[in-house]
């Protein structure tokens, strides 16, 4: 890792937004890219649906943040999602941190496709980076990509080793592309250890309704249902809503499987027994190495894609006494996924 700078911070939050800056040494600050002079830059956060605390996908996401104020010059600003919200209301978001001065700028999530773009043509001297969607291009975007139908394989080859009834589960929050190839890749890899395996697939909610990632009432419900219907380990790619994921295991006494991040780490302690692993989807690196890059001037625009192979994705084993048993081969698969072996399925 790159040696640490001295960090000078203002933290701000809420919609409204009036910050300054100082660099190391007293300097003025300075969010442009390049020049020889320690410069603090000012990065701006957009989460998705879900928020902080959804201890998934957004809390990646903020990890990354706090590696870079950690080892950075910078300050920052993180702006939540609010349920229900429009793209307008995504589009006004990202436009108050460009306005602000904020560069680079990162959007989490692909739900911020459409407002990115027509906000990235209005700054076009700021630096976007948008996690999980391609769609977007222009000189001033990077699209940070992920390959969890890898990972997602790998955790259901994992399932089905584990599993003793014979069925095992998929609680998606919404049934978009994305999360289609986390079923996708799961399946595959379920029937890869079991060809006899039968996989309940269910969602949240569909279409337009991004609800499903962040309700986790509702997914506790789901879950629950699965279980009683004869699955004994469910894989969640639900957000915050794979909570209630966890609360169902519990109370079923049967395994589930996080998402993201390692979310054994942050389940309740009841909760932890019963998760064998996450699938790790390393958006705190990629966030990280964006912010990383914008401080030394050295973005690229398109696409970044993290994989098995970078160790952009892979897979928990923070309860060696779930996952062990299995260890071998999900990493025997791994290096077949990594030479070309296995091809996974993305939908």
């Amino acid at each position: 890792m790159r040696r640490a700078l001295k960090i000078s911070l203002v933290t701000v939050t809420g919609a409204a937004l009036t910050l300054s800056a100082s660099a190391c040494g007293g300097k003025k600050a300075d969010s442009g890219d390049g020049g020889d002079t320690k410069k603090t830059i000012k990065v701006g956060l957009a989460y998705d649906i879900g928020g902080r605390g959804d201890k998934s996908f957004n809390d990646a996401a903020y990890e990354g943040l706090q590696q870079a104020k950690k080892t950075l010059n910078v300050d920052v600003k993180d702006l939540e999602a609010t349920k229900g919200e429009s793209d307008n209301d995504k589009q006004q978001r990202l436009d108050l941190l460009a306005s602000s001065g904020y560069n680079p700028v990162v959007a989490v999530g692909f739900a911020y496709a459409g407002p990115l773009g027509k906000v990235a043509a209005k700054y076009p001297n700021t630096k976007f980076a948008i996690v999980d969607d391609s769609s977007v291009k222009a000189a001033n975007v990077t699209n940070l990509l992920f390959a969890a139908n890898q990972g997602s394989y790998l955790v259901g080859a994992a399932a089905a080793l584990k599993s003793k009834s014979g069925t095992v589960g998929f609680l998606g929050g919404v049934d978009t592309p994305l999360i289609k190839s986390f079923e996708a890749g799961y399946t595959a890899g379920a029937k890869k250890a079991n060809p006899k395996i039968k996989v309940d697939v269910k969602y949240i909610s569909r279409g337009t309704d991004f609800s499903g990632f962040s309700d986790p009432a509702k997914g506790k419900t789901i879950a629950e249902g699965q279980y009683d219907a004869g699955a004994d380990v469910i894989y969640h790619a639900a957000g915050a809503s794979g909570n209630g994921l966890f609360d169902a295991a519990i109370e079923k006494k049967k395994f589930a499987i996080g998402v993201d991040s390692d979310q054994y780490l942050t389940a309740k302690p009841a909760a932890q027994p019963y998760i064998v692993t996450s699938m790790l989807k390393r958006v705190d690196t990629a966030v990280f190495n964006f912010v990383e890059d914008a401080s030394k001037g050295t973005t690229k625009a398109g696409e970044q894609t993290f994989d098995l192979k970078n160790d952009g994705i892979g897979y928990a084993v923070s309860n060696p006494e779930a996952i062990k048993d299995v260890q071998a081969k999900l990493d025997e698969l791994k290096k077949q996924i990594i030479d070309g072996t296995i091809t996974v399925p993305n939908s």
